[in-house]
């Protein structure tokens, strides 16, 4: 008895199985208020590998969403102004978090942005993630090193205090698009502040990317703003906002960092002027200077009580 041959067909869902799926790709956005609007503008830009192969479309940004980004950031600078040092610090820890177990999308998007190796792109996010643990650290420390007693001649207690300065603006590094651009965010908010930060223009998915991570990283919508497009373009309307309380030229060349600077003179607004922040050995201690840069010192004067005859105080 002959057997019954068999039947070599693949079922038809084993056949779509096997043909070659489309990819998705990621629609960047920016990251204003909590929220991930689209430029209000409508346009976008290409950005590109250092090898000009396309990568994505970016956001960009108009004066409106820049506007738009300072008040969400004055409607957010209360309550994180008014939380205490260490919940700060436990906020930022958390990014730390949701960074590292985002690290292979980090490595792969600086990989690409700056032309790097893979193991050096590692390298680079790891050092970043790093500098996110150092601020989160020094949120409930910096008041000890910054503020203390003062010794006055009168009965009087002298001390102060160190406050943030309020909203802050941020140019990014244009070269270091994530470990300089977290060495500029995390000091801001680290004391307290709110920021507005204007990614790298020619390398700003990371940053965007970022958004995504402090949207679910406890951090208030608001207290981080992140805007893409032209540097000079969003800069400008920024510098001159009465609304903004301090800006850092981080990513600005000497002419645009002399432009905005005027600008910035109107309200008397803290500049801190452009200056290194991506260091050649990424495990350098990164110090205190950006931490000290945007807080303000206040002093309170309160008097001991009357001196008796014999100079004590009751």
């Amino acid at each position: 008895m002959s057997e019954k041959p068999k039947n070599t067909e693949k079922p038809k869902n084993t056949e779509k199985a096997e043909r070659q799926r489309l990819s998705v790709f990621k629609t960047y956005k920016l990251y204003v208020g909590g929220k991930f609007p689209r430029s209000e503008s409508g346009r976008v830009y290409e950005v590109t590998d250092t090898e000009g192969n396309w990568l994505a479309n970016a956001p960009l940004s108009s004066r409106k969403d820049a506007r738009d980004a300072v008040v969400a950031a004055r409607k957010a600078f209360g309550g994180w102004s008014g939380a205490t040092a260490y919940n700060r610090g436990q906020v930022l820890y958390r990014v730390a978090e949701m960074l590292e177990g985002r690290r292979d999308q980090f490595v792969r998007e600086v990989a690409d942005a700056e032309g790097l190796s893979k193991s050096k792109a590692a390298m680079v996010v790891d050092a970043a993630i790093d500098r996110w643990v150092w601020y989160a650290g020094w949120t409930d420390k910096i008041a000890q090193v910054v503020g203390g007693g003062n010794p006055v001649a009168g009965p009087y207690f002298n001390l102060s205090t160190p406050e943030p300065t309020g909203v802050v603006v941020v140019l990014a590094p244009q070269e270091s698009s994530f470990l300089g651009l977290v060495s500029v965010i995390a000091p801001v908010i680290a004391t307290g502040n709110t920021v507005i930060v204007i990614a790298s223009e020619k390398s700003p998915l990371p940053a965007l990317s970022l958004g995504e991570v402090l949207a679910t990283s406890d951090v208030p919508g608001g207290v981080v703003n992140v805007l893409s497009g032209k540097t000079a373009e969003i800069a400008a309307p920024l510098a001159a906002h009465q609304d903004v309380n301090a800006i850092d030229l981080a990513g600005a060349d000497d002419v645009l960092a002399k432009e905005l600077e005027v600008a910035a003179a109107d309200n008397l607004k803290r500049v801190v002027r452009p200056q290194a922040v991506d260091y050649p050995d990424y495990f350098a201690n990164p110090g205190i200077e950006r931490l000290t840069a945007f807080l303000e010192t206040k002093t309170v004067w309160h008097p001991t009580g009357a001196l008796g005859a014999s100079g004590s105080s009751y």
